[in-house]
This record gives structure tokens, sequence and C-alpha cells, in this order.
């Protein structure tokens, strides 16, 4: 009964890591898009912001998952880091606020991952991973991507306690922006605009629990890879260039 049941539920998972991240770089778009052309509060402006959040937290599940089987994190971290740095011209371009980019957040929770394999003492493990974790105050998504990273590490291999992690950053998540909401909105709609964005965490979560397979695609790999490192900077200069021209 358990092997049928298992059977039946590996059937459903059609989704390799690099459709995911494909779909995770088109929410991303229009979740960027959004910020840099729409109004917010209006409705479509809102729907591209929700469907952009299943971006940044699928992304922190693929880099503990990528940490594990890497190669070389030391080729890994010295990607993320180039990358962060190029992104920065086209990220404060597009956005013109003082913030450093999400590749940046990104780099940070990876030296999360490094501390917490590679330092034993717990007290200066402690003591690194919280400044690691401030740290991304300077940066997009603060706190709440090293936040997942954190749970998505601590958890890994536990499908119960990944749901849980799916469902506490869903809560967070929406609880911020229902302050930010309640500033902006008269209720009724605030709590709406929190609903909503607790909707892309969660289709990340649905996704990942029941349509992910656990592999990479067969072909192209390396184009893939490469692809998801360019994409980030590249959207961001033409966001940039087309927000100047009109």
């Amino acid at each position: 009964m358990q092997e049928e049941m298992m059977q039946k539920e590996a059937k459903y998972r059609v989704l390799n890591r690099d459709v995911i991240k494909y779909i995770a770089m088109a929410a991303m778009l229009l979740n960027h898009i959004a910020n840099v052309f729409l109004t917010h509060g209006t409705l479509l402006a809102e729907v591209f912001l929700d469907i952009g959040y299943f971006t940044a937290i699928t992304m922190c599940y693929f880099m503990v998952e990528g940490y594990q089987y890497t190669r070389s994190k030391k080729r890994y971290g010295i990607r993320l880091l180039l990358f962060a740095i190029i992104s920065q011209i086209p990220f404060s371009m597009a956005f013109e606020f003082g913030a450093l980019n999400m590749i940046y957040t990104l780099f940070l929770c990876f030296l999360i991952l490094v501390v917490r394999e590679k330092v034993t003492n717990k007290v200066a493990q402690t003591i690194l991973v919280i400044l690691l974790f401030l740290l991304t105050g300077m940066g997009d998504w603060p706190f709440f991507a090293p936040m997942f990273i954190i749970m998505f590490d601590a958890w890994k291999g536990d499908s119960k306690k990944i749901w849980r992690a799916y469902g506490i950053a869903a809560i967070v998540f929406g609880a911020m922006n229902l302050m930010q909401g309640l500033m902006m909105y008269e209720v009724p709609k605030a709590i709406l605009c929190a609903l909503g964005s607790m909707m892309g965490v969660s289709a990340s979560g649905l996704v990942i629990q029941f349509l992910y397979n656990g592999k990479r695609a067969e072909h192209g790999r390396n184009i893939s890879k490469w692809f998801f490192y360019i994409f980030y900077p590249a959207h961001l200069l033409i966001l940039a260039l087309i927000k100047m021209w009109m």
C-alpha cells in the first residue's frame, strides 16, 4: 500500500531543478516589472508582485541543496561574489535605492552555510551566523533569505519539517506585508495584500514538495547554470534602460 502511494506520488514529480529555476526567473521578472513600472496597490501590480515572491524562497531552497552537491564550494562562493558585484549597478539603476542586490544577500547566505558546516565551536558559530544575518540588512530580501536558509539547512531531508519551514516563512512574510500594508491602505485591502503576498511563498512549497523530482536537466546543464547568473544583472539593466527611455 505504501509502495503504491509512493509510485502514485512519484508520477506527479515532473519538474527538475532547472525547470523550476526558469519558472522562478520568470516570476522574478514579473515582480521587478511591477516594482519598476507599475503603481503599487493596483490589481496588476499586486498580482505581479505576489507571483514574484515565489522566487527568493525557491532559490534559498536550491542553494541549500546545491551547497551539498557542488563540486567546489570555493568556486560557488566566488561566482556569487562576482555576480553580486556585477549586478549592483544595474540593480541601483532599476530600483533607485541604496540597498545591495539579491545576489549579495545570497552570498551572505552561502557564507552562513559555510559557517554552519565548518565552524565547530557553537559560540563562535552563533556569533558569526548572527553577524552575517545582520549584514543582510543592507541587501534585497534582508533577514528573510537567511532565515529561510537556516531553516532549510537545519531541516533538510525531512519533508514534514520542510513543510514547517514553508509555513513559518509564509506566516512571517505575510505578517510583515500586513504591517506595511496597514501604513498605506485601509484594513481590508491591507489584509488582502498580505494574504496575496503569502501565495508566492506557498506556491514554492507546493512545487518543491509535490512536483520537484530531485533531478537536474539531462542536457544543457552548464548553459542553464550560467543563464541563471547572467539573467539577474541582464534583465535589471534592460528594465533600467527601458525606464530611462520612457
